[in-house]
């Protein structure tokens, strides 16, 4: 009985699974049969509105004179655009990398801004030193390692003036600068282009639902002011002040024109600690939201709440749950080679073959399922869709794709052992950048 009933919750799990995957699927399939058939509009803008853009660093001095070149020679103003770098705390030449940068001839009347940084509170403290020194309408915020496209500001004001009311903030996407580098680089592109190409477009296409991403945006300076900044210490500001700007009733507009290179992880120890610092911060922020599921809040704050609580937890438990099934089955079976009389937990028989049956059907289903959003997030980005990618889709199921419940788990343990013991304080957790 009991066996029985792990096996139809996991069932009702991955229902449940697949079918928010095939709503977000469709609705992104619907936005590029859409937005594919029409010539990207360069046209200039109505106006151009002054532009703060921040850029926090903390021991990068590998690409922060790249990242500032880029973000420099962009396809805006260049009398509408204040520059703010900070160098956090930093015990490398990053800020005297940014001087250099500073010192260039091409430069010599830009207004940029360097700041050698000792306060605390992490990137969220770095954004609000630089909400304090904003001369912009708008803050826009990129990584140290973030190269942005020549016009990627430009579609970001574009999308923002489309509704400057209610979007409040627009986000653009980020793309793999070292994707070929390793295996791990491979498999961290392909989530990336499903998460940006699928996830996200699918979420505003019919939602209208949008997310801060860590880098390439932008949002309203006095809006920033009104909810009282970034949350000092938080590990995932950008999914914090999301919730914050979704409970106003705005929107997180999406600039799907608006394009940054970012360096990923390299190692299996710098993708690890980066992950978990971002699901530890997630779960932090739903936790912290989780009271919206039973309140009258806005309903995208609900459905975002729902959604995450589902990944994290719902899902999460029904994957462990149904790995420790299959551990205590592969236990039992050895085990009967030396004591017989040991039975299988969940045997396969005909009390529950129709069970079993649908059990296999899911999983195959999951996979194809899988292999579908891969390859149509592919398809979608110009020489993303090779015979390579979809055999590495298959490889990086199996491998890559199960390091998110190890990284889970971590994280909520280690949110559980911050409650009980009390340890509060956020640090920078470098990822390692390489040149290039």
């Amino acid at each position: 009985m009991i066996s029985q009933f792990i096996m139809i919750l996991t069932l009702v799990s991955i229902w449940f699974s697949l079918a928010w995957s095939l709503t977000t699927l469709t609705s992104a399939v619907c936005f590029w049969l859409k937005h594919s058939r029409f010539k990207v509009d360069m046209s200039p803008l109505e106006r151009y509105p002054m532009i703060t853009i921040v850029v926090p660093a903390h021991n990068e001095e590998v690409v922060i004179a790249q990242t500032a070149t880029a973000i420099l020679d962009m396809n805006y103003p260049a009398d509408k655009v204040q520059l703010l770098l900070f160098a956090d705390n930093c015990s490398d030449k990053t800020y005297q990398e940014m001087q250099k940068v500073q010192a260039l001839p091409q430069y010599a009347n830009r207004n940029m801004t360097l700041i050698n940084r000792k306060g605390t509170g992490g990137k969220a403290g770095v954004l609000n030193d630089g909400l304090k020194m904003a001369q912009g309408e708008y803050i826009c915020v990129y990584d140290a390692d973030a190269m942005p496209e020549k016009n990627a500001l430009y579609f970001l004001v574009k999308k923002a003036l489309e509704d400057p009311e209610r979007h409040v903030a627009a986000f653009g996407r980020n793309k793999t600068r070292n994707a070929d580098q390793n295996f791990l680089t491979r498999c961290i592109n392909q989530e990336i282009v499903v998460t940006q190409r699928i996830l996200h477009v699918g979420l505003w296409h019919f939602f209208k639902i949008g997310r801060i991403p860590g880098t390439n945006f932008i949002i309203q300076t006095d809006f920033v002011k009104s909810i009282g900044g970034w949350k000092n210490g938080a590990l995932t500001e950008d999914t914090d002040i999301s919730f914050k700007i979704m409970q106003k009733g705005k929107l997180i507009a999406l600039a799907y024109n608006s394009e940054a290179f970012q360096q990923e992880p390299e190692t299996l120890r710098s993708y690890y600690m980066q992950r978990k610092r971002w699901a530890k911060g997630n779960y932090e922020v739903v936790l912290a939201n989780f009271k919206h599921l039973f309140d009258r809040s806005n309903w995208r704050v609900t459905l975002e709440v729902l959604y995450y609580a589902c990944t994290f937890f719902w899902f999460n438990a029904a994957i462990i749950l149904s790995d420790l099934v299959f551990l205590a089955n592969v236990i039992a079976i050895v085990a009967r080679l030396f004591y017989p009389d040991i039975e299988i937990p969940f045997a396969f028989d005909s009390s529950n073959i129709y069970i079993t049956q649908l059990m296999l059907f899911n999983w195959i289903l999951m996979i194809l399922l899988y292999l579908l959003q891969i390859n149509i997030a592919l398809a979608s980005q110009f020489g993303q869709a090779t015979i390579k990618q979809i055999w590495l889709a298959l490889a990086a199921y199996f491998t890559y794709s199960q390091l998110f419940i190890i990284v889970s788990i971590d994280a909520i343990s280690s949110v559980i052992l911050d409650k009980i013991l009390r340890r509060k304080g956020t640090k920078w957790v470098k990822t390692k950048r390489f040149a290039g």
